[in-house]
Formats: C-alpha cells, sequence, structure tokens
C-alpha cells in the first residue's frame, strides 16, 4: 500500500534512468560544495554525524571514495564504531550516585538537637 502511494506521488523516481539522474545530480552538488569550502572545516552536530554513519555504513569503502564524498570513509566508519560503542557501553545501567546514599536533612536536624539538648552524651 505504501508503494503504491508513494509511486502515485513521485512516479518518476521509480525508474532506474530518474535514479540515475538524481545521483548524478547528486554528486555533481558535492563536488561544487566541495570547491566552495576548500579546506575549511565542517563542524556537525552529533545528529548530523549519526544519520552519516548510519547511511554511510551501507556502503563500502570503494564505494565513498567513488562518490568524493565531503568526509573521508575512515572518517566515517569511524563515527559508525563510536556511534556503535556509545550504545553498548551501559551508561544507561549504571547509578547515578556514588558513595552512601545521602541522609535525610530531618535525620540530621534531630541529630544535632539532640546532641545539643543532651551535652553529658559527649557532644561538645
Amino acid at each position: 500500500m505504501t508503494y503504491l502511494i508513494a509511486s502515485i506521488k513521485f512516479p518518476q523516481l521509480f525508474s532506474l534512468e530518474s535514479q540515475q539522474q538524481v545521483i548524478g545530480y547528486l554528486r555533481t552538488e558535492n563536488a561544487v560544495l566541495k570547491e566552495k569550502l576548500g579546506k575549511k572545516r565542517i563542524l556537525l552536530t552529533d545528529d548530523q554525524r549519526r544519520r552519516l554513519a548510519v547511511k554511510g555504513k551501507i556502503l563500502s569503502r570503494k564505494q565513498l571514495e567513488q562518490f568524493g564524498t565531503l568526509f573521508t570513509p575512515d572518517t566515517i566508519r569511524r563515527w559508525h564504531r563510536q556511534l556503535v560503542a556509545n550504545k553498548w557501553d551501559y551508561s544507561d545501567h549504571k547509578e547515578k550516585t556514588h558513595g552512601w546514599p545521602r541522609v535525610r536533612e530531618v535525620v540530621v536536624d534531630l541529630t544535632v538537637k539532640l546532641a545539643t539538648d543532651n551535652p553529658t552524651w559527649g557532644y561538645d
């Protein structure tokens, strides 16, 4: 059903020839952006890196080099490795606090009151 709806809305995207034209356009667009940027470093957000890493993992290193992407295949693969490592670091299972749990303020106040009310118990 989804395919049928998509083919009604975008019938030109499902032919092989039109897909090749879109790929050709995107390659040209990447080349223009690369020329425009030159040697400048591109700063990405974590979400942008994640999206590129997921899509780049599907492609082989050779394919990534062929496309002339803005980032090297090694960089994209490193982002994917970090993404997987962060997923499995079990940080959501770790306790948020360290050491003994905090003593409630009411207990502290009561202890101090008892100590000050009874000087013979050893509290100065």
